[in-house]
């Protein structure tokens, strides 16, 4: 038996064919980067992103052969509004990056109370529903991409879900049962009627057919991409975490069964997640994020012009043994866990006449190891019951041999480098085959973890001492913006 994967990532989306022994096979791959029609707006085509997937899902089929499942990972919390009866978009889509609605933020903190941040569903839903004009509200659906892909795959049956990992992070869903349910007040508050949200279902099971694929095979699993990422690296059990690093860090960690008492913000700059659901039964999680990683290196690369390639900062980097005390903080866009300072920005210290362009580019590799650790030490403070005794990881980063050994040395653990530079893939297909019998239980799964490399931290430096002064040279950051970092969400 064999998975297709439908894969929808920020700047990309692309479909294969997983097997049962794991391998990721017939891949192609579309790139679908969004536009930013204006500073702080961030959009793409949904009518557009669905012909791609259906484009690139032929192609899986055609090279793969027939699938008997389908998974599908997406980027989370992006929202698009569509016609029920038509099935194409009604404007286009709001990306999660997207900061048009930080002023119904603040609104409605100070009025209502509520916790919801610029980069959920909430107020995008409410930004669209006020701006589609006179048009008829029991038409409307309001989803996210995997919903929006598994009613694209789903042709005339037209199937309108989400799971529970997709939900939990929208600001429309309450935990106050224990399990991710649309908030009815939240709602309201959005303009958002209950009607026009997608049924919630587990993230692994029967979800519905792709009719609008050869066979209609079975969509046997929905999950959002950070959780995905989890399954995909064989983090199935309490403690073990992985962080993929892309162009923001995420790091994730299984946190158990018992449901966190609210979806709240921690203390620590920590968000609790639902890691996936199976047969009514919710695993729960920890997740820590970071604003800039592979876009620092982006930064260093096409802005600053210090290395040809983030493939060849590796070689530059590696030409010194250490920065020589240079350190880089990766603010480019603000801190978030452990701080949440969008006024905080990027910054260079510890520079001399001797500082060189190799000692700059490894300290940036090192700036983004340390956020690294930052995101690991607020987990395990929020979850002092657990332990942490390796971290896998994933994304383009993981292929960097200087940054993966500066994050085993900032973390004090053994990373573990992902076989697969996107684990999403791996995780859909994992879940789907859970419910297909691929593979039996998630002991099978966690005995499928074959890192590329695992890679020790380095014996003779003074961790202690190093993340000491990575913390001072935090604190020089923090604040620079003062209106900025006034803002909480």
């Amino acid at each position: 038996m064999s998975i297709l994967v439908i894969d929808v990532g920020t700047s990309g989306l692309r479909a294969a064919v997983v097997t049962p022994d794991a391998r990721v096979t017939a891949l192609h791959y579309r790139p679908f980067a969004p536009s930013t029609p204006a500073p702080g707006l961030v959009e793409f085509d949904a009518d557009e992103m669905a012909r791609l997937v259906l484009e690139v899902a032929h192609l899986a089929l055609t090279d793969g052969g027939p699938a008997d499942f389908v998974g599908i990972t997406a980027q989370r919390a992006s929202t698009i509004a569509w016609s029920r009866s038509t099935g194409r978009a009604l404007a286009p889509g709001i990306g999660w990056q997207d900061l048009r609605t930080v002023g119904d933020c603040i609104g409605l903190r100070l009025e209502h109370g509520l916790a919801l941040a610029p980069n959920q569903t909430a107020t995008k839903a409410k930004w669209l529903l006020q701006n589609l004009g006179d048009h008829d509200r029991s038409d409307i659906c309001i989803g996210t991409p995997d919903s929006w892909i598994a009613w694209t795959l789903s042709g005339s049956s037209r199937l309108h879900v989400t799971d529970h990992s997709n939900a939990a992070v929208t600001g429309l869903a309450t935990f106050t049962d224990g399990a991710p349910r649309w908030n009815e007040r939240v709602a309201a508050l959005m303009g958002v009627d209950i009607a026009m949200l997608p049924t919630i279902v587990d993230s692994s099971g029967s979800i519905g057919q792709a009719a609008a694929l050869p066979g209609s095979p079975v969509i046997a699993s929905l999950v959002g991409d950070q959780q995905a990422s989890l399954m995909g690296q064989s983090c199935v059990t309490s403690g073990v975490a992985k962080c993929t690093f892309g162009t923001g860090g995420m790091f994730d960690m299984v946190t158990g069964g018992t449901p966190p008492p609210s979806a709240d913000r921690s203390s620590h700059g920590t968000f609790p997640i639902v890691a996936w659901s199976r047969a009514g039964r919710l695993t729960w999680g920890s997740e820590a994020i970071m604003l800039s990683a592979g876009s620092a290196i982006e930064w260093l690369v096409d802005d600053m012009g210090l290395a040809p390639s983030a493939a060849a900062t590796h070689d530059i980097a590696s030409s010194c043994p250490t920065s020589d005390g240079v350190f880089f903080v990766p603010a480019l866009l603000g801190l978030a866990t452990p701080q949440w300072d969008y006024g905080a920005r990027g910054g260079l210290f510890g520079l001399t006449r001797g500082s060189s362009r190799a000692h700059i580019v490894r300290a940036v590799l090192e700036g983004v190891a340390h956020r690294g650790a930052d995101l690991m030490e607020a987990a395990l403070a929020d979850h002092p019951e657990l332990t942490v005794d390796e971290i896998r990881i994933d994304g383009g980063m993981s292929r960097n041999p200087t940054f993966v050994a500066a994050l085993a040395t900032a973390t004090g653990r053994p990373i573990g480098v992902s076989p697969v530079t996107e684990a999403t893939t791996l995780g859909a297909a994992y879940l789907a085959g859970l419910h297909g019998g691929v593979w039996k239980d998630l002991d099978d799964i966690a005995g499928q973890w074959r890192p590329n490399a695992v890679v020790e931290p380095d014996p003779t430096v003074d961790r202690a001492a190093w993340r000491a002064q990575w913390a001072e040279a935090v604190t020089r950051v923090e604040g620079w913006i003062p209106d900025l970092s006034a803002l909480d969400f």
